[in-house]
């Protein structure tokens, strides 16, 4: 993650308006504006962890907002602390040494950014552990929160998830309402080939066998099961596996920890779950301040 790019500057600065973090009232009336603290982050229950490095950036921006000199800071972590690794409850993530005013503005966007991220990297690590061993890969999907969509895909892939389409620019995949516009499953796939940009590959959403099939005979290069049963999904791997050209297979809907492990034993190729960063809890995190 570059966290220092345009975009991500910009979600961190609108979380940090958001807040207000440069007309924090409580620690202008309560704190000396020279004070010096140490922060310590941690954990408050079993996680993966992803954003550490949102911390910096955070502070980074927030000096920006502030337009002030704000004096050196440091953020340390133990070096066998970073994303994607499992951390205990009470075991601390990272320590901030900085001005005091500036971290407690910052406390709460610091955390909300951590807890938000590690919250979808814990989950999709659950999802992944559980296919453990089949060739399936666990797929994010674009059910994001409006404008973290970067933040939540990060989230997947520290957790060992892979991302699907950033954006509707990534890729063409037609779904059952652009099947229903064009007229049918042939027609919009003989339209995607003759309009698609470059060589985006086209994947196209089916629900049953058959028309599994008929994509297949019609020019699909990926496929997409959605809410079929263990079993068709099965039929179908067997199927595009038996073709001169091995089309990629894609299962979707209804998937869940207590399934995805019998979707995975099919042979599919991804199994795309939109619960990752549609339904994952935020992990639970504190900061605590001590004078230096």
């Amino acid at each position: 993650m570059d966290w220092n790019s345009r975009r991500i500057t910009a979600i961190i600065e609108n979380a940090l308006l958001e807040d207000r973090a440069t007309r924090d009232a409580t620690s202008y009336a309560c704190v000396d504006p020279n004070q010096k603290a140490a922060a310590t982050v941690a954990a408050k229950q079993d996680c993966i962890l992803a954003g550490i490095g949102a911390i910096p950036a955070i502070l980074d921006v927030f000096a920006a907002l502030d337009g002030a000199v704000i004096s050196h800071y440091e953020v340390t972590s133990h070096p066998e602390i970073f994303d994607g690794v499992r951390v205990h409850k009470a075991q601390p993530v990272a320590v901030i040494r900085h001005n005091a005013r500036v971290i407690l503005s910052c406390e709460r966007v610091i955390l909300n950014f951590l807890q938000r991220m590690s919250g979808v990297a814990t989950l999709t690590r659950q999802f992944v552990e559980a296919v453990s061993g089949t060739k399936a890969r666990i797929l994010d999907t674009r059910k994001t929160v409006p404008g973290l969509r970067l933040i939540d895909k990060y989230g997947v892939r520290c957790g060992g998830g892979h991302n699907h389409r950033l954006d509707l620019s990534d890729g063409v995949l037609i779904k059952n309402n652009h099947i229903a516009l064009a007229g049918g499953i042939v027609p919009a796939l003989e339209r995607a080939h003759h309009n698609r940009r470059g060589s985006q590959p086209i994947e196209i959403e089916v629900r049953t066998l058959a028309e599994m099939q008929l994509a297949a005979e019609h020019g699909a290069e990926a496929l997409l099961l959605d809410g079929m049963t263990v079993e068709d999904v099965r039929k179908a791997v067997e199927y595009c596996s038996g073709r001169n050209k091995r089309i990629p297979v894609e299962c979707a809907g209804g998937i869940n920890l207590e399934n995805v492990r019998a979707y995975a034993e099919t042979g599919v190729d991804f199994i795309s779950v939109g619960a990752l960063t549609h339904s994952a809890q935020a992990v639970d995190m504190n900061l605590r301040v001590v004078p230096v």
